[in-house]
């Protein structure tokens, strides 16, 4: 069953174009071609990277927050209660109104005690500032150098420059090293993302994030195999490009440098649009689409890929669609909209909100007592002895 699967899943017509087998992609001594079984080194490279990543942030990033004067939120300790840790860990971290009134009851606290230790209890969870700065710090490490190192790999490449040269005897390319080892970097870096999800900052878009990771995983995995390798280098150097200002945006961001954080937010965006909405259509869409046509007809692996290619870029329109209302709004307003991404803490808007119920418990109170020495009626009228006072005032002007 499985040697059936594995050669209807390999079978040239789905792989290669019309007219040209596996047996035209035999390696010899100076030729190689991409081969499957080459991206299962991606595996112990990326485990080789979370284990830099790890000595990155522990003796660089965080010694560099202290530096940039990055300081944590000193955030209140739950109080030690077994059972709301129980209920906590086992059923639900942000419990109905149902639930908070059965374990008040269980622990003979108030409703509002028991919220607000599930609220200090989510927030000790919540990763903290220097955390997220350390995490900001490598990815820019990574873009920066993948971006560079895309650009080193490619500057003497004919396809950078003519982008026709793309197709040029496809599918048989030989697979040069340079490009065997950057390609095996962006794929190790996606895969230890993957690997360290359940430890990095967890954000509202955590499903998403996973959605993507995997999604970029099976582009570049596919166009190795599928000897799309010029077009694959294209599309990364394309999307580093952008990455490398967004992470120092959320650097200077956390080290509330606002000015320069706007600065950089208002370049990024400029880049991100010119690189996604003009550069990538025109590099990948258009080349991938009408120049391929010229080297060869159509056969699955080329709609496959043009299906890909064009997701990719609907995404792209839909992020574009974001930044531009957050920069129309910094423009507006002279304020950057906060990234509804991140996850803020829970302790300020409801200390707010446990302010503004002792305000209108004290108000409703002092109402309760005016009402009660006589000055303000149900019914809207004045009291008696103040309507005599009245009249007898009026008596007296009469």
């Amino acid at each position: 069953m499985a040697r059936s699967l594995y050669e209807w899943l390999w079978q040239h017509e789905f792989w290669l174009p019309p007219g040209i087998t596996w047996e035209d992609m035999q390696e010899s001594e100076d030729t190689h071609y991409p081969q499957p079984r080459d991206l299962l080194l991606s595996i112990p490279f990326a485990l080789i990277l979370v284990v830099i990543r790890c000595a990155f942030e522990r003796a660089i990033a965080l010694p560099l927050s202290t530096k940039l004067g990055v300081r944590d939120k000193q955030r209140p300790k739950a109080q030690p209660n077994p059972m709301l840790e129980t209920f906590y860990s086992t059923c639900c971290k942000n419990p109905k109104e149902g639930d908070l009134l059965s374990l008040a009851k269980q622990c003979d606290l108030p409703v509002r005690k028991v919220e607000k230790w599930f609220r200090h209890r989510r927030n000790m969870d919540r990763p903290s500032l220097s955390k997220k700065f350390s995490e900001a710090c490598w990815r820019f490490t990574f873009y920066i150098t993948s971006f560079f190192t895309g650009l080193a790999v490619l500057y003497d490449k004919p396809w950078l420059w003519d982008h026709r040269e793309c197709w040029t005897g496809y599918p048989q390319q030989p697979l040069q090293p340079s490009l065997f080892w950057y390609y095996m970097l962006e794929l190790s870096f996606y895969w230890s993302l993957v690997f360290t999800l359940p430890f990095d900052v967890k954000r509202k878009d955590f499903k998403e994030q996973i959605v993507h990771h995997a999604a970029t995983i099976f582009l570049i995995s596919f166009s190795y195999c599928a000897n799309y390798i010029r077009i694959g280098t294209l599309v990364m150097v394309i999307h580093d490009a952008s990455d490398c200002f967004l992470e120092p945006t959320k650097i200077f961001n956390y080290m509330k440098w606002k000015k320069t954080c706007d600065s950089l937010f208002m370049i990024f965006s400029a880049v991100f649009l010119i690189s996604r909405l003009v550069i990538y259509p025109y590099t990948v869409l258009y080349n991938t689409y009408y120049y391929s046509m010229e080297i060869f007809q159509p056969f699955f692996g080329y709609y496959f890929v043009n299906v890909l290619l064009i997701i990719l870029q609907l995404l792209h329109v839909f992020w574009s669609c974001l930044i531009i209302h957050m920069v129309c709004k910094f423009i507006l307003q002279g304020t950057m909209e906060k990234d509804m991404r991140s996850d803020t803490e829970e302790s300020d808007k409801d200390e707010e909100r446990d302010k503004i119920r002792e305000k209108e418990k004290n108000g409703i109170t002092c109402f309760s007592n005016v009402t009660s020495n006589g000055y303000i009626q149900r019914n809207g009228s004045e009291p008696l002895d103040k309507r005599a006072h009245r009249a007898n005032g009026h008596a007296k002007e009469r």
